[in-house]
């Protein structure tokens, strides 16, 4: 229900001017969809047509050629019903495949924009609440598409033409009918919606008397450890009794609601038919003119209820285009096309950190790297060690300039970052995190996810070097063995070494081990920690480490302490430091 309300937004010129955003994503195909909009105008007029022949049928009974008359308006009332059909066909179809052509395109761009924004974007937002902007909110323009401007436009041509074909026929009876039906219409559509609602909050009630049970049948152990059963049965009872009490106050107001539109519906038609014959009697209107006038009296009435229905979920649609256009407004990141993009093929691999200062957007008052400066040569081993909260990850974000520093400048072989393309800067670069996210495909997909172009002996080759070609190997598939949602089918030692193979497939210049070792097994670790060694053979390796013993073979090691560099040498040098922060992390961790 929170979710409803939130979709459903004022139609204010603001959410307006959002909405016809999406005209640009109509435009290509204006022309199917406005042969869609003459069908509907034409298949709207064909339903104004059929009650006015109707009444002509009936009026036909006392006509001189009877015979005549009824042959000929029935076969005006089958040519109208079957010119209806056709149109209605061709009508949904145009509307249907615009419809479809339309979406796809605007989820292409969608997802295009989502996947170019730069990472903090995706630090404020969740996955699934993105997911529903691509699936539930352009599902919701689907149906507006298709069906809601449709009932529309059909509403509108049935009120404003039905009243005046009406006023033609009766100017009396129609004024008489517009002071009756539509204010009862009215009434009745916001009497039902009260009710909905009343019903909405209905099962809400209902779901919490359920949770009770749920909660309690979960947690039954310690319902008996503190002897709560019957706390727990005065509870039950209490939300049981009043879903009770809402359900018989929602029996009176729909015992209410039945009594108004028996009331309310027939004694308006009553009344529209009593004031309709006294005109017959009057002769100033035929019998079958009025059966017409009723047909219309009934369509008009519907089509004003419907409206309210229509005008509800047109504001969802102006919710959700809101919030699809609220991504568009982000700014993406400066990415460029395989084809586009540089090779740096003399690329070393050096970089180096200058006075570099860096705070979250999200936390502004909390600044995590602070004057940070230091250099590292090409192929040099460098780890980054320090206590929880040192900044270690996000140095790994900057130099793969998922952010811009606050101040200070970012150098790669002596050039800053900003001269560099985004796209070839990275392509320089590979991470082995600790926590290895694998795709859902096979094995073969997840190791060419570093070079999409890999032949077949390349991808066995980067298998081999990454100590994982014995396990691939015994699996009945081999590389076509389907690893799961987030590689759920392998062991983390696994997944670790197809990550290994993904990133010596790359051939990057720069390494990036996060935590790469640290939540396997002493045989997992063997061998990952054998990749690895292989794996950093003449690159520039950043080994980011909270288990100091993985970083004893660096070539320097920097330690970082809130976010400042503290200290900086090799294993040697710094465990000789009297009273240092290195010394002291790896005292408590090897004394453990």
């Amino acid at each position: 229900m929170a979710e409803e309300n939130k979709k459903k937004r004022k139609l204010t010129k603001s959410s307006l001017k959002k909405s016809l955003r999406l005209y640009k994503y109509v435009k290509p195909y204006r022309g199917e969809f406005a042969i869609g909009l003459i069908f509907l105008v034409l298949s709207s007029l064909a339903n104004l047509a059929f009650p006015k022949y109707l009444g002509d049928l009936v009026d036909a009974v006392n006509a001189d050629e009877i015979f005549d008359k009824i042959d000929s308006i029935s076969l005006i009332l089958i040519g109208i019903l079957i010119a209806q059909a056709i149109v209605s066909f061709f009508r949904v179809v145009l509307f249907v495949n615009v419809t479809q052509k339309t979406l796809a395109n605007l989820r292409q761009a969608t997802y295009e924009q989502l996947i170019k924004l730069p990472i903090g974007f995706f630090s404020r937002k969740r996955v699934g609440e993105l997911n529903s902007r691509i699936s539930s909110d352009i599902s919701l323009l689907q149906e507006t598409f298709t069906t809601t401007l449709a009932e529309f436009i059909r509403q509108i041509i049935v009120i404003f033409g039905g009243i005046t074909i009406l006023l033609v026929t009766s100017t009396k009876l129609t004024l008489f009918m517009l002071m009756v039906v539509p204010v009862v219409m009215v009434i009745a559509v916001f009497f039902g919606r009260f009710i909905r609602n009343y019903a909405k909050n209905m099962q809400d009630e209902v779901a919490n008397s359920n949770t009770i049970v749920e909660e309690t049948l979960q947690g039954i152990f310690n319902v008996k450890a503190y002897a709560n059963e019957f706390f727990e049965i005065a509870r039950y009872r209490k939300r049981t009794n009043e879903v009770a009490r809402q359900g018989m106050k929602g029996g009176i107001y729909r015992g209410a609601f039945s009594s108004f539109i028996v009331l309310g519906m027939f004694g308006a038609l009553v009344a529209v038919i009593w004031q309709g014959t006294n005109l017959v009697a009057a002769n100033e209107l035929k019998v079958g003119q009025l059966i017409s006038f009723l047909f219309y009296s009934a369509f008009i009435g519907g089509s004003i209820g419907g409206l309210a229905n229509v005008y509800a979920n047109l504001q969802k649609a102006i919710g959700a285009t809101e919030d699809l256009m609220d991504i568009f407004n982000e700014d993406v990141e400066d990415l460029q096309a395989s084809e586009n993009r540089g090779q740096l093929q003399d690329f070393r691999g050096e970089f180096e950190f200058k006075r570099i200062t860096f705070t979250y957007p999200s936390r502004p008052d909390s600044q995590v790297i602070k004057n940070l400066s230091f250099a590292v040569s090409a192929g040099e081993q460098l780890a980054v060690v320090g206590p929880s909260g040192a900044g270690k990850s996000t140095l790994v974000s900057l130099i793969l300039n998922f952010y811009k520093p606050d101040s200070g400048t970012i150098y790669f072989d002596t050039k800053a970052a900003e001269e560099y393309q985004l796209s070839a800067l990275r392509d320089q670069m590979a991470v082995v995190p600790q926590d290895v996210f694998l795709f859902g495909g096979s094995i073969r997909e997840n190791i060419a996810y570093g070079k999409p172009d890999a032949s077949e002996e390349e991808i066995i080759q980067a298998a081999k070097q990454a100590n994982a070609w014995d396990f691939i190997s015994d699996f009945p598939e081999g590389l076509e063995t389907v690893v799961g949602e987030r590689g759920v089918q392998l062991s983390g030692g696994q997944r670790q070494r197809v990550a290994i193979a993904r990133a010596i497939l790359k051939d990057p210049r720069i390494l990036i081990l996060d935590e790469a070792t640290s939540a396997l097994d002493s045989e997992s670790e063997r061998l990952v920690q054998e990749a690895l060694d292989h794996l950093m053979k003449g690159r520039t390796s950043i080994v980011i480490a909270h288990r100091l013993a993985t970083v004893r073979a660096a070539d320097r090691i920097l330690v970082l302490d809130k976010g400042a560099l503290v200290e900086m040498g090799s294993h040697n040098e710094l465990i000789a430091k009297e009273d240092g922060l290195y010394q002291s992390l790896s005292n408590l961790q090897f004394n453990s």
